[in-house]
């Protein structure tokens, strides 16, 4: 997630700076063709312009305000995670009556956390993190907590006696609820704390089921293929719509523009080919809030203040430091 006011323009055009090269090479065909071979068939009818950039406008809004819903929704089920989380604690904490069960509850509820969110960075196929002008941002700005530190290390911290494989997140709440099955049984935990836990229990799986839903159902992959290709095709066409328009207007200027003008149509090609392309790629980046990418729900640093708090309310003293953003980017 990027923390700082906005994204700056040096670093839009880096970004996207491909997609402006091959831009510059649409742009430079037709008016090569028709200025300088005198190949008049290079001009297309602006309607066609007009028609084809109304559809791909259309289009890439939809993709956009899709994809905007999809990270707005895992930043609420992070966010109903972390109140969750802090009632859990509180649960834990007040409700067990012999106090040397709290730790290891709380405890598995980090661990929890822990293989849930390395779950949510684990790539899919369809994803865009690792793919070109993404993968190089990252390299540069940023890293990814869950690639850098193994799984079983981050485990050994909250459960130092797990051998074997990771469980995985559902293990861990199966444990947690055969671990309060137990705690009622020997009469430690009252039947109305049994109850509220099992619930509470109950509100975290529906959380990750959400999450998981997220992370494994794309943004629909047929939307992504048109909008792709109506994107791109319009970038393509509107340069050979521009040059007639371009050129006509030699006849309301002096020198030394005179008969020049129609060397302005890469320029404002490029522009306005730019923007389409340019949101079509923030949509892209966008769809997918678990990626690993700069726009990601920050999943992270969000476990590690639910560490922090949780490890408070257990009285520990010697807590992890807060993740700090890297270039504004905070995972």
């Amino acid at each position: 997630m990027k923390v700082a006011a906005s994204y700056s323009l040096p670093e839009l055009l880096v970004w996207t700076r491909r997609r402006l090269y091959l831009l510059l090479v649409f742009a430079l065909v037709p008016v090569v063709l028709y200025r300088l071979l005198g190949q008049g068939w290079a001009a297309v009818p602006w309607p066609v312009a007009v028609l084809l950039g109304t559809a791909a406008s259309f289009i890439v809004g939809f993709k956009n305000a899709q994809t905007y819903q999809r990270t707005l929704e895992a930043q609420q089920v992070w966010g109903t995670l972390v109140g969750l989380s802090r009632y859990w604690g509180l649960l834990c904490r007040d409700f067990p009556t012999q106090p040397g069960h709290t730790r290891r509850l709380v405890m598995r509820h980090l661990a929890w956390l822990t293989v849930l969110r390395y779950q949510l960075r684990t790539p899919r196929r369809w994803e865009a993190a690792h793919r070109g002008a993404n993968a190089e941002y990252r390299e540069r700005h940023f890293r990814v907590p869950e690639a850098d530190t193994p799984l079983s290390d981050e485990l050994a911290r909250f459960q130092p006696d797990t051998d074997g494989a990771a469980p995985g997140a559902l293990q861990l709440i199966a444990q947690q609820s055969a671990a309060l099955r137990e705690l009622y049984t020997a009469q430690q935990l009252a039947v109305l704390h049994h109850t509220e836990m099992q619930k509470t229990l109950k509100d975290l799986l529906d959380q990750q089921g959400r999450a998981e839903r997220l992370k494994n159902f794309p943004y629909p992959r047929q939307y992504a293929a048109i909008n792709r290709c109506f994107v791109w095709s319009f970038a393509a066409l509107l340069p050979w719509c521009l040059v007639r328009e371009f050129d006509r207007l030699n006849e309301m200027v002096g020198a030394p523009l005179a008969g020049h003008m129609v060397w302005a149509t890469v320029p404002f090609a490029m522009l306005v080919g730019w923007m389409y392309l340019a949101l079509d790629l923030v949509g892209e980046s966008t769809e997918n809030p678990f990626e690993g990418g700069a726009n990601d729900v920050p999943i992270s640093q969000m476990s590690r203040q639910i560490e922090i708090e949780l490890r408070q309310l257990l009285g520990d003293t010697e807590l992890p430091p807060a993740l700090s953003p890297s270039h504004d980017i905070l995972l």
